[in-house]
């Protein structure tokens, strides 16, 4: 199996960033989104969280394969919710994969709009899971619901095993200067100025990873709510599908504290908290 290298990291194969869990995604060098699939591999079985867009499939399956597992391993296809850059890719996964009980796993929520995907594998609910998939081994993961963070059946997807969270949109980030770790330095994790840089760093990852969250999730009491299911949760390393893998505990801290401080989130960036809708020229004209 490919070894994790933080410091030097290979994006042109398949990185392992805990035992048996694999970064099979795509690194655009150009682009600010960077897109992270993950494989989960279980003895001789695996699954795949947010398999990515129709364009990069051909690289992500390569990937998978360079970890030794064939695509008639994969059991399961995990979509935390609806996107193309998630669930692009299901088609040509089924394709690949061609068994007969292959299970697309997501939120009911999601369903209706996963379907437009043209996939014919049973679309299988976390609540008929009771939010809970387990493999052949006993091996289980379970599926935490983040609603509105950012879609109504947005959920993440816990590994008791390895202490890995995969948190979709949430923890994510969009910046040119990407690595699949998020370093910092020890300076960095005592800025208490984000608006200015002691070290004269061209670019911020903190800022990055904070502006997205604060754009892309639906409202600040949204964000809040997943981060306190986030906090019950014993984490060791949190792997968003966007932005780069947290794994180092005392950054995973700083950024959880930074994130949970931020206003202005989605909806509330644009009304005020006490604003009231004028009804009273419903229908007349001016």
């Amino acid at each position: 199996m490919p070894e994790s290298n933080q410091t030097d990291t290979n994006y042109e194969g398949a990185v392992e960033i805990a035992p048996g869990i694999f970064w099979v995604g795509f690194f655009d060098a150009p682009s600010g989104l960077h897109c992270n699939p993950y494989l989960i591999v279980d003895e001789d079985e695996a699954v795949v969280i947010d398999g990515g867009s129709r364009p990069d499939f051909a690289t992500v399956m390569l990937k998978i394969l360079q970890t030794g597992i064939v695509p008639q391993q994969i059991k399961a296809l995990i979509y935390q919710h609806y996107d193309p850059d998630l669930c692009g890719s299901a088609p040509n996964f089924e394709e690949a994969i061609r068994q007969e009980d292959l299970q697309i796993i997501s939120a009911s929520e999601n369903m209706m709009f996963i379907r437009h995907y043209s996939i014919s594998s049973p679309l299988v609910s976390l609540s008929k899971l009771k939010f809970e998939y387990e493999f052949s081994s006993g091996r289980k993961l379970q599926f935490i619901k983040t609603p509105y963070s950012h879609s109504a059946g947005s959920f993440m997807t816990f590994d008791p095993q390895t202490g890995v969270l995969f948190t979709s949109d949430l923890f994510g980030s969009y910046g040119v200067n990407w690595e699949l770790f998020l370093h910092l330095a020890a300076e960095c994790i005592e800025c208490k100025d984000l608006s200015q840089c002691s070290r004269k760093l061209p670019n911020c990852p903190v800022n990055d990873l904070l502006n997205f969250n604060r754009k892309i999730m639906t409202s600040t009491s949204a964000l809040r709510y997943s981060l306190e299911q986030i906090a019950k949760i014993p984490v060791k390393i949190l792997a968003p599908q966007h932005g780069s893998i947290i794994d180092d505990e005392d950054i995973l801290e700083y950024v959880f504290t930074l994130l949970a401080s931020i206003q202005d989130v989605g909806i509330d960036g644009l009304v005020d908290a006490d604003y009231q809708f004028d009804y009273g020229k419903f229908g007349k004209k001016a």
